[in-house]
């Protein structure tokens, strides 16, 4: 895949909505006012891409720091949305594991676990990826 740090002004961001038996996994992220705002909520495993990195690194890299997950398959690209933080573009895929989420960043995680579409908690960092997400329901 084609690097993409930076499209104009804006960061390339990744977000994995990743599938097991036909439940997404989702991370307790906690943010600070130094990183982001003070804020608590549900999120999928991704993250800014760092200058030389694709996008297609960029997933696996995150995915593997965020959850110790090894085996990702990346699939269809769901789509572009505005990320969580003014200025950021969000490319979504879909992707599937047959592992189980640790929690390798407890300093920013606090529980990964595995939901129904339907059950998606209301504190979800981006409501822009719901659309994309049900889709997939």
């Amino acid at each position: 895949m084609k690097e993409l740090n930076k499209i104009g002004n804006k960061h390339t961001c990744t977000s994995a909505v990743i599938i097991k038996n036909d439940k997404i996994l989702l991370g307790l992220r906690h943010y600070t006012p130094d990183k982001f705002k003070k804020i608590s909520v549900w999120t999928t495993p991704g993250g800014r891409c760092t200058a030389g990195e694709s996008v297609e690194d960029n997933l696996r890299r995150e995915a593997l720091e965020e959850t110790g997950i090894t085996d990702l398959k990346i699939g269809k690209f769901l789509g572009e949305v505005e990320g969580a933080k003014k200025g950021d573009a969000l490319f979504v895929f879909y992707c599937t594991t047959n592992q189980d989420a640790k929690l390798t960043e407890p300093d920013k995680f606090s529980e990964w676990k595995w939901f129904d579409f339907y059950e998606i908690p209301d504190k979800f960092i981006n409501p822009r990826i719901l659309p994309l997400i049900e889709m997939l329901a």
